[in-house]
């Protein structure tokens, strides 16, 4: 015990075991929907579910032991959404290209963010970023968690006039999961530390109990490794233009989520400095690097830092105990995934959203009356919920943060890697 706290800085962090492990079941059921619906969309572009159940598992948790035991952050990692869209419907069925070769992209990508990440590149790229900015990415990932959460709720759902609009207010779930976020915010003012695991704990019970989820079949399964999709990348085409395309795309989109990411849960969990950095980056990006590419050679798409980290973060969590935690529970889920998938979407909508609020804080700390920052740290905010993407409000923000900042004279506020990430931004966008 003594070597645990020594080891994470327990005293230092003002954290202690129990808490930890804490934050680490929290941050897993809020993140454990990747067990199932990953293998659901990869498996459209070909590739056996099994399989892909197995490697998302088996990357997560390794990847989250690595942020735990290397980084030492409180982050946990996973095969990433929104990636994996893209992995299946963007290159496999929309450029035509095998999963295998998908897969060998995914490889090369990984290895790119090792190189950079060993450069320490990564963490220059985003300790040069704004403060400003890096302020608004931690609200807008707060407003990104929120509308994860009301569409999981089924508090909002699509309309084909004003795109979005409530829900079914008589569904019993929609408003278990409304329940839910009231339970929530009431255990919170109360000083329950595990507010959060309590109320997804007691909404996973009730939706059992009154058959608005199903609950599990059976506890235990005993899971086969990958047959087909380990180490089955496909080299085959690593020297085309296609393949290329392919590498940059995972790899612009990798950055810029993880970047995002990093910020806005670092500054929510106190661990930025006073320049608003992250100390020891590094370690952080090569946890994402490594999972990457040990994801691809099992048999799934690029790993990188979930958002979801923030309502471990938000129950205590403050060292690389809590990724540990959330790692072993991956490996784990391997023999009780039965158990994890029957936790329903409706109890952890209430965490995320609740989350998503506490995030909020940090728009005070925007100088909104100076229209040269407040403008691009709007962008940033807005652009994460309505693009249902942390990489284009980052790509928002930099690139009218540098424009801006032309347009008016104060070119000079403007560093090498801003000039060259919005120059590189715009390229991509545009090309």
């Amino acid at each position: 015990m003594e070597q645990i706290a020594h080891y994470f800085n327990f005293e230092k962090l003002n954290t202690n075991l129990s808490t930890e492990i804490r934050a680490g079941v929290t941050t897993f059921l809020t993140m454990a929907y990747i067990l199932f619906i990953n293998p659901q969309l990869l498996s459209i572009s070909g590739m056996p579910a099994q399989d892909v159940a197995v490697a998302t598992a088996m990357a997560a948790g390794v990847a989250c032991l690595i942020m735990g035991a290397y980084a030492k952050f409180p982050f946990a990692l996973a095969p990433g959404m929104g990636l994996n869209a893209y992995f299946t419907f963007g290159v496999v069925q929309g450029m035509g290209v095998s999963w295998q070769v998908a897969l060998a992209a995914v490889f090369v990508e990984g290895l790119i963010f090792i190189a950079l990440a060993a450069t320490s590149f990564r963490s220059k790229m985003i300790n040069a970023i704004p403060s400003t900015l890096k302020i608004a990415t931690m609200v807008g990932i707060g407003l990104f968690l929120s509308i994860i959460g009301f569409k999981n709720a089924g508090l909002t759902v699509d309309h084909a006039a004003t795109f979005v609009t409530m829900g079914d207010l008589h569904n019993p779930a929609v408003l278990l999961s409304l329940f839910g976020i009231i339970l929530t915010a009431a255990l919170m003012h109360k000083g329950y530390k595990a507010a959060l695991l309590i109320s997804i704990i007691a909404l996973t019970l009730i939706a059992w109990v009154t058959g608005l989820a199903d609950a599990p079949d059976k506890f235990l399964t005993i899971p086969s490794f990958p047959k087909e999709t380990l180490l089955a990348v496909d080299f085959s085409q690593v020297f085309t233009g296609a393949f290329l395309t392919v590498v940059i795309a995972f790899l612009f989109v990798d950055i810029f989520d993880t970047a995002g990411t990093l910020i806005g849960t670092g500054r929510a969990a106190g661990l930025l400095d006073k320049k608003g950095e992250l100390p020891g980056a590094e370690k952080a990006f090569m946890a994402d690097a490594v999972g990457t590419t040990a994801g691809s050679l099992l048999g799934t798409s690029t790993v990188t830092t979930y958002v979801e980290s923030a309502s471990g973060i938000q129950s205590g969590g403050r060292s690389g105990m809590t990724a540990i935690v959330v790692g072993l529970l991956f490996l784990v889920s391997l023999f009780l995934t039965p158990i994890f998938i029957a936790v329903p979407a409706l109890a952890t909508a209430p965490a995320l959203i609740v989350v998503g609020a506490l995030m909020m804080l940090g728009a005070k700390d925007v100088d909104w009356l100076k229209i040269d920052e407040s403008v691009p740290a709007f962008l940033t905010v807005i652009a994460m919920p309505f693009t249902f993407s942390i990489a284009h409000g980052i790509t928002l923000g930099i690139i009218s943060y540098v424009a801006i900042k032309v347009l008016t004279g104060q070119w000079k506020q403007v560093n090498l890697f801003m000039w060259f990430l919005a120059i590189a931004l715009s390229i991509y966008h545009m090309s």
